[in-house]
């Protein structure tokens, strides 16, 4: 099983093992909501890990065995079985999680977690069974770590919700270091009310349960929250909040509640609507009683409530969700519309970030460096292109440029060109990616 290809070839008909069986429990999943699933460990064999194989990031950093995608790769059938056997004999232990740390915009850091291979492959497969189970329980509201629901569909759902429902105040929310502060003992009982199967989830406690070694060289041993950056993360923590939030807000909030109301959830990101003041009022102190019982606490200073209604524009405030700004303005054409500009931290995040990868890389070739920062660009605009928000990229265009200038005059001890030179080497020979948004048959949803 050197290679995928090899596995399918080898045996006839197990390239699609792993993907009818999730066909199956997701689709028991949908038409059976109190369905219990048993024997998924069972699926944890060799021929299932092999077939996760293709999802594992092959460039990823290596973990605490220092041991790389490439040289797992080299003895993959060898390694496959091995785990296979370790977890029929139930001699399976699950190695220490590096911990590395990414600065924030803010000056802060996050902890981001690195597994070993062999720990990232098999909670890869165990991530795609999770997946199986509980997106058909997910609400359409949340977004985030799902198939075909990015930040920007989040953007966008958020705006045509805003637009046509009859809201006139907005609760954001920040969950004070959410990935940190997930209780294990409760997560592991929201998994036993949809999986009996004890050897399952003894394996993801072993996962929440896992040393870390920090920087110094230090080896922790958390009771609380899973690793951001560990592969089964990302799904237990949206269901985490899928019972804790999303459900109680459908299921019991809005029981309670005398005017509209809705949810949009990016991860442990989310913004509610109300048409009520007295409404928002109500569920924020809720929310904050709610929290604190599952072991979770509101970053008061980031939580706010926001009177947002297009018949009081000039008394309204704005909010960001997802790096975009939210407020009512008048269009052109005199209509009420909401308008979403890359927010002011976000772009000056981008920018810095713009600013050291061109400092870095102004050793290279003029046409690599140019094609390397083009793609950068491209997936910049395809996210920030919202009909609105053109004027922004422009100053994100205007900035790149003035940066490339600067730092490619620098490659040499005197001046290699002035400003109308360098911009028309530019335009001949160097084209960089120009700023483009949406086409409005795109946004028409938006209703703008």
């Amino acid at each position: 099983m050197h290679h995928s290809k090899e596995t399918n070839a080898g045996h006839v008909g197990l390239d699609k093992h792993l993907q009818t069986s999730l066909n199956d429990i997701e689709r028991k999943a949908r038409y059976n909501k109190h369905h219990k699933f048993e024997n998924l460990y069972g699926l944890l064999n060799r021929w299932n890990l092999g077939q996760s194989w293709q999802y594992i990031n092959k460039r990823a950093a290596q973990g605490i065995d220092k041991i790389s995608a490439e040289e797992f790769s080299k003895n993959l059938t060898e390694e496959v079985t091995a785990i296979e056997q370790e977890l029929i004999k139930g001699a399976y232990h699950t190695n220490l999680v590096k911990r590395t740390c990414i600065k924030k915009p803010n000056g802060d850091k996050r902890p981001l977690g690195i597994l070993t291979v062999r720990d990232k492959l098999l909670q890869t497969t165990c991530s795609k069974i999770l997946e199986a189970i509980y997106e058909p329980k997910f609400l359409k509201t949340r977004y985030g770590y799902r198939r075909g629901k990015g930040a920007k569909d989040a953007v966008k759902h958020l705006s045509k919700e805003l637009n046509f429902g009859k809201y006139g105040y907005v609760v954001e929310a920040d969950i004070k270091g959410y990935f940190q502060n997930i209780n294990h003992e409760i997560l592991l009982k929201m998994l036993s009310r949809d999986i009996n199967d004890k050897r399952f989830i003894n394996l993801i406690d072993k996962w929440l349960k896992a040393g870390i070694m920090t920087e110094e060289n230090i080896v922790e041993k958390p009771y609380k929250g899973t690793p951001q950056g560990g592969v089964i993360s990302p799904i237990l923590a949206n269901i985490y909040l899928h019972y804790i939030l999303d459900l109680w807000f459908e299921k019991v909030v809005k029981k309670y509640l005398e005017g509209e109301s809705m949810l949009i959830a990016y991860a442990d990101d989310f913004v509610c609507a109300f048409r009520y003041k007295r409404d928002a009022t109500r569920f924020m102190a809720a929310l904050e009683k709610r929290f604190n019982k599952f072991g979770l606490e509101l970053a008061r200073e980031k939580t706010n409530l926001i009177k947002f209604s297009r018949f009081s524009k000039d008394k309204n405030g704005s909010f960001d969700f997802l790096g975009f700004t939210y407020r009512w303005i008048v269009s052109r054409k005199g209509k009420d519309i909401i308008t979403h500009t890359t927010s002011k931290k976000k772009f000056k995040s981008s920018i810095q970030n713009i600013k050291q990868w061109i400092k870095e890389n102004r050793h290279k070739r003029v046409r690599k460096l140019i094609d390397s920062l083009n793609v950068k660009l491209r997936g910049y605009y395809n996210y920030y292109g919202l009909v609105g928000n053109y004027q922004m990229l422009e100053k994100i265009d205007l900035i790149v440029k003035r940066l490339l200038y600067k730092w490619l005059n620098r490659r040499s001890q005197r001046r290699s060109m002035n400003w109308i030179e360098f911009e028309d080497k530019l335009k001949r020979c160097y084209p960089i990616q120009k700023p483009f948004i949406e086409s409005m048959n795109e946004q028409m949803v938006l209703n703008i």
